[in-house]
């Protein structure tokens, strides 16, 4: 999850116009993510922007295979609206959070990947679902936007895993969740 450094995932209307670009080194780890994992998680929001994107790329662009690795990855798109999938390799989850979580962690395979949006995310972490964090702290202060922490009615506790500077200036905390 990028985020800044007081905490805002967006600006109030969602903007991401605080992000930076990511450097050579940077962008290896996060084109790498995605190798341990066969399941991606989406909200239905979120989905709606990215699976278009990532299925419209052209295949000269360089960033052509996180693409292909975008739009072959089993796509998971969890929704209460929709009552059909779109786009290539996607399925909907449609029942209680909770339960669709367990049942995807139950089955054999590699990781869970989750990209967003910041509301499933929210619910995701007020649930406890989420076992690792990956923050791209960006160095920047946005005063003011959406954030992931303010549906948590307890206490979560992290143990850090690695912190990681970069040269763009991001750092990427990776953090799991203690479930003691």
């Amino acid at each position: 999850m990028r985020i800044s450094v007081d905490g805002f995932v967006g600006g109030p209307n969602g903007e991401e116009d605080w992000d930076i670009k990511s450097d050579e080194t940077l962008w290896q780890l996060i084109n790498e993510l995605p190798d341990s994992s066969d399941t991606l998680l989406l909200g239905r929001k979120m989905a709606e922007g990215f699976i278009p994107h990532f299925e419209g790329f052209e295949s000269d662009s360089p960033r052509a295979g996180f693409a292909r690795k975008m739009v072959n990855i089993q796509k998971i798109i969890f929704t209460r609206t929709l009552d059909k999938p779109f786009g290539k390799n996607t399925s909907l989850a449609k029942g209680d959070l909770a339960d669709e979580i367990a049942k995807l962690k139950n089955q054999n395979g590699k990781d869970i990947l989750v990209y967003g949006g910041a509301g499933f995310v929210s619910s995701l972490i007020a649930g406890g679902h989420i076992d690792e964090f990956y923050f791209f702290v960006i160095p920047v202060l946005i005063n003011k936007g959406i954030r992931i922490f303010d549906m948590l009615d307890k206490r979560q506790k992290l143990s850090l895993i690695s912190a990681t500077p970069y040269e763009c200036g991001v750092a990427v905390l990776r953090y799991k969740l203690n479930n003691d």
